[in-house]
């Protein structure tokens, strides 16, 4: 139960390190390649992708010894829902965005159920 967990968020946790440096590294220009996007736009692109590496390094964290960092995960995960809300709303009011990002959008609104995972893994170890 322990080890299926810390795979799980090791692996989900690739998906966004990923995109966040291709954020970093490529700004705005990741989704408009031709330009057309304002420089705050690409500023701020660029620092959400900066801010997504350290919770997914929080996350990083958290792993080895997820029995015992319920706190921190669950801190992790409220981003992810903040973050998840965000782009529902925008999903909701502009329009959709890429395939990657309304995955995104699940994963995060969805990260909730991994603390519930997490308790159980708490659970079990400390009643050895």
């Amino acid at each position: 139960m322990k080890l299926g967990l810390q795979i799980m968020l090791g692996v989900l946790s690739l998906i966004p390190v990923l995109f966040a440096a291709l954020g970093v590294l490529q700004g705005a220009g990741y989704h408009m390649p031709d330009g057309g996007y304002v420089a705050a736009l690409d500023n701020q692109y660029r620092y959400t992708s900066g801010t997504y590496i350290l919770v997914s390094l929080m996350l990083w964290y958290c792993i080895p010894s997820i029995e015992k960092h319920f706190k921190l995960l669950a801190m992790v995960c409220a981003a992810l829902v903040l973050g998840g809300l965000g782009r529902l709303v925008s999903h909701l009011t502009v329009g959709p965005g890429s395939d990657e990002q309304f995955a995104g959008m699940i994963l995060e609104l969805g990260s909730p159920l991994f603390l519930v995972w997490q308790m159980a893994v708490a659970r079990k170890a400390n009643a050895a």
